[in-house]
């Protein structure tokens, strides 16, 4: 599938559902926003210069890389939430970018992720992101890894974002990084 800027945009400030199934899920995935792809897809980390689902699957998670490029399906929405499994995001509005969020969109995105995960009540959460979970929780030091406090009774991870645009991250990094997380709330 191939989306023009134009039919990008149409996708921005749009909202994309939390994928959760299984109650209580047991491992949380939070994106920070939506992309336009993502948006556009209704597909959570669909741009294909993404790695979550190539990560995923290179860590045991999945029994292959799912397609996310044109949107999910239900077959592959079950893999995830059939697992214990579920996506969401700090911020519910899609941007071209995360730097296109204020601060106090990521507090207050921080706020109703703390609600939704109370209702929840998955055994691990794991945040795609240390600079928006700095600014989304007032952690203007945390590092990457286990957090000392819980997050709405969650064991908390803060994990690297699989954006094609963070260069410092791998297939490979994340998939370490992610199977951490999936050992945590025993998924593998």
């Amino acid at each position: 599938m191939g989306l023009s800027r134009e039919q990008l945009e149409a996708h921005r400030d749009a909202t994309v559902p939390d994928l959760v199934g299984e109650w209580p899920p047991r491992l949380v995935f939070v994106g920070i926003n939506p992309g336009l792809w993502t948006a556009a897809t209704q597909t959570h980390f669909a741009h294909p210069g993404n790695r979550f689902y190539p990560a995923l699957h290179r860590a045991g998670i999945t029994d292959r890389v799912l397609d996310r490029v044109e949107g999910l399906d239900d077959a592959d929405r079950r893999q995830l939430t059939d697992r214990g499994i579920a996506i969401t995001n700090v911020v519910p509005r899609a941007t071209a970018a995360a730097s296109e969020l204020t601060r106090a969109e990521l507090r207050e995105g921080g706020e109703a992720l703390v609600s939704r995960l109370e209702a929840w009540a998955p055994k691990v959460v794991a945040i795609a992101g240390v600079t928006a979970y700095r600014s989304a929780f007032g952690r203007p030091k945390a590092q990457m890894g286990r957090q000392p406090e819980p997050l709405a009774g969650a064991e908390l991870w803060v994990v690297p974002n699989p954006s094609g645009l963070n260069a410092h991250e791998t297939i490979d990094s994340l998939a370490a990084w992610y199977r951490q997380v999936a050992e945590a709330a025993s998924i593998v």
